[in-house]
């Protein structure tokens, strides 16, 4: 397990891993609370499970929203993952969530997938080498006016700073995946830190690889490896969105 495993391994792994939640859940028939936390359902239990199982053999550092944190072996990355992200949404019967995972080594994030679990659409992207939605490459580089944008929101904007709609759609990876394959124009968390590093660490790779700008609303560092963290990420294409 010493070996240093390169992007594209990783990204395999990744995969693997996506694949394995996607199979989980396929025939999941119990999508109320898991009774553990408020906030937490069946689902979620059994997404994290399924990650665990493919990754922790290999060797895998784990930062996932379900369970306890594990520290990697020697030449692996740390894996940061929410493994049903709108968990909310899927226990409703809306086709909006995800697996969402991002690997970690000391330069930042390395490697990423974002799985839309019940459409199959793939993100993924590995830092210097590009994003890609389903095999094809993505590239931002028209940028709206901000009256002309439509752009993502999380919680409840407390007015309209001048955008030409907005959606609240309950999934942070998809939404912020969505700015980098241009279905939105931007994204605003309007609830301040309400979000863990594994709601959005996956697509901002994503993003980022896809010419779109992540930032924090506060200035802060993004890639933080601290289960008790919380941001308030803004996502955009040279968009000045008010914070």
């Amino acid at each position: 397990m010493g070996e240093i495993l390169d992007a594209q391994s990783v990204l395999l792994d990744l995969h693997a891993a996506a694949d394995a939640v996607a199979a989980a859940l396929s025939d999941h028939v119990d999508w109320g609370p898991s009774g553990n936390r408020p906030d937490q359902y069946v689902s979620d239990v059994v997404a994290d499970e399924a990650v665990r199982a493919v990754l922790m053999p290999l060797g895998y550092g784990l930062l996932s929203e379900e369970s306890e944190v594990v520290d990697p072996a020697e030449g692996r990355p740390m894996v940061v993952v929410d493994p049903l992200d709108g968990s909310t949404n899927a226990s409703r019967g809306i086709p909006h969530y995800a697996a969402s995972l991002c690997a970690v080594d000391d330069g930042g994030p390395l490697a990423a997938v974002v799985l839309n679990l019940p459409l199959g659409t793939r993100y993924e992207a590995v830092r210097g080498g590009g994003a890609r939605r389903d095999g094809v490459t993505l590239w931002r580089d028209h940028r709206p006016p901000l009256s002309e944008a439509i752009v993502g929101v999380s919680g409840l904007p407390a007015s309209n700073p001048g955008w030409a709609q907005f959606r609240c759609l309950g999934a942070a990876a998809l939404d912020l995946c969505a700015v980098a394959d241009g279905t939105l124009d931007g994204y605003l968390d309007c609830v301040t830190d309400a979000h863990g590093v594994w709601d959005y660490l996956g697509a901002l790779l994503v993003c980022e690889e896809a010419g779109v700008t992540v930032v924090d609303a506060q200035g802060r560092d993004l890639c933080v490896l601290e289960r008790s963290a919380r941001r308030t990420p803004v996502a955009g294409v040279a968009l000045e969105i008010p914070r």
